[in-house]
């Protein structure tokens, strides 16, 4: 994923955000279908990656699409709802693996195919969407525009020196950074482990139902697409919040009260979550928590960097973010073995990482606020 935003992000700059982000959809959507093929590790994790490739530069490319194509008073609402649709996606996810899954513990998945299989088969579908996107998806009158002039006067686009050197769009750049990888090591470092406490509260929700290994499985599989399902409701109403939060009281308003529900929200999960019934309000109160800074990554990103470097400077400061948030499961796990092995460790680690999330906040006073202002340029 990093290496694909970093990589896309800056063709998008400079050859157009339209047909690079058909192109990251399409290779995206095939090698997905291609990882069901794997035979075995190593070609897997090369289709994975692959996939990471063209799924990495997805967002750096479509906020800056969407930023430049539409009014500067319709940006931010617009930003909000591309980012808060991302959730209809997940639910969908969600859905697909119950389905699946109830599928394939009745045996009636087509042709001798595992669960896995089929999922990545499903994850393949996009693919098909690329015929209509490279028929009808035209570049943003802004970039077309900006790409003309800077041809005449030399500017660069999709320079990462120019990106990294440049006083003002440096500044932007590393503190962005900065404030992304807070929130993307809270939901993909932290949060997305919830399945770890689900699975071990379903497991002793149905002991007493004497099941079968493999039926067992299934319902602990089953209930992590259920959790899943449930984040992401949370998830669209709390990217939906924060985006109007974000057009009402201004980006870093909206960023500080983001991170700090995250925080608020996983200390909740990962401390309190210990009955069957609580899985259905807290995992949703924690998908609104963690994922409502995103909607404001959306809108804010795109307004730090000028048109050459928008797609550029957004997936610098998204996919350098990843990369910290790889380092987090490292860091849950080596603390869980400090602390035992066992899932009382686990959640004492989640907790103790989770204060990452308010370092974000620390960042905040040293950029500016973009409320009602122009996107920026050379």
């Amino acid at each position: 994923w990093a290496a694909g935003g970093l990589f896309f992000g800056s063709l998008g700059d400079r050859f157009g955000r339209a047909r690079i982000l058909t192109l990251s959809v399409l290779i995206y959507s095939v090698c997905t279908g291609l990882s069901a093929l794997s035979t075995g590790f190593v070609d897997f994790c090369v289709y994975r990656f692959l996939t990471g490739l063209g799924v990495g530069g997805v967002f750096g490319l479509a906020v800056a699409l969407v930023a430049d194509t539409v009014p500067d008073r319709a940006r931010a609402p617009a930003l909000g709802l591309l980012q808060s649709l991302s959730s209809i996606g997940n639910i969908s996810a969600g859905l697909i693996g119950m389905a699946i899954g109830l599928l394939a513990a009745r045996e009636l998945l087509p042709a001798g195919l595992k669960s896995w299989q089929m999922m990545f088969i499903v994850g393949a579908a996009p693919a098909f969407l690329c015929v209509f996107i490279l028929g009808r998806l035209k570049e943003p009158q802004r970039w077309v525009d900006a790409k003309a002039a800077g041809a005449k006067t030399g500017v660069k686009f999709g320079s990462y020196s120019t990106l990294l050197t440049h006083p003002r769009w440096r500044r932007h750049a590393w503190l962005g950074l900065l404030l992304c990888s807070a929130g993307i090591i809270g939901l993909w470092g932290i949060g997305n482990f919830h399945p770890t406490i689900v699975r071990s509260i379903v497991e002793e929700h149905l002991a007493s139902k004497n099941l079968s290994p493999d039926a067992l499985n299934s319902e602990k599989a089953y209930w992590s697409s259920m959790a899943l399902l449930l984040q992401n409701v949370g998830a669209f109403f709390g990217m939906t919040a924060m985006a109007r939060v974000a057009q009402v009281k201004g980006r870093k308003f909206a960023f500080a009260l983001a991170l700090f529900l995250s925080f608020a929200s996983t200390v909740l999960v990962f401390s309190s979550l210990r009955s069957f019934s609580q899985i259905f309000w807290m995992i949703p109160l924690m998908g609104f928590g963690q994922l409502g800074v995103f909607a404001v990554y959306a809108i804010y990103l795109p307004e730090l960097f000028p048109t050459s470097l928008r797609s550029t400077g957004t997936s610098f400061c998204y996919n350098f973010g990843r990369v910290a948030a790889a380092t987090a499961p490292f860091t849950i796990g080596q603390i869980t073995r400090s602390l035992g092995g066992n899932l009382e460790g686990f959640r004492t680690a989640g907790l103790w990482v989770s204060l990452v999330l308010l370092l974000g906040i620390l960042v905040l006073p040293f950029l500016p606020e973009t409320k009602d202002k122009p996107l920026p340029e050379e």
